[in-house]
């Protein structure tokens, strides 16, 4: 789970599948600017811009919005299911805290 959007992650899956992020913004409906912007993390990804994204990378939904950051919302996703998944992000959070601290 990325707390913030991992863009290495998303380069290396448009490069596995020979696009740019001009054919990312392209299928999704954005504009070159915003995607540069949601690879800054400084934009939000909709739930129809990550079924888009995880369509296009081949990925799951869920793994494309864990990618994009702790907010992201999974498309279609139940109440249930969406705080599951924050539950588990919070889990790895603490893990990560608990790793950094015993440096």
């Amino acid at each position: 789970m990325a707390l913030f959007f991992d863009a290495r992650w998303f380069d290396a899956k448009l490069a596995e599948r020979g696009l740019s992020r001009d054919v990312l913004a392209a299928a999704a409906g954005m504009s070159p600017a915003e995607v540069d912007l949601v690879f800054k993390d400084q934009r939000e990804l909709s739930a129809r811009e990550v079924a888009i994204l995880a369509e296009l990378l081949g990925e799951p939904a869920a793994e494309v919005a864990d990618r994009a950051g702790v907010s992201t919302p999974v498309p279609g996703a139940s109440a249930e299911a969406r705080l599951a998944a924050l539950e588990r992000r919070v889990a790895e959070l603490e893990a990560e805290v608990a790793r950094l601290k015993s440096r």
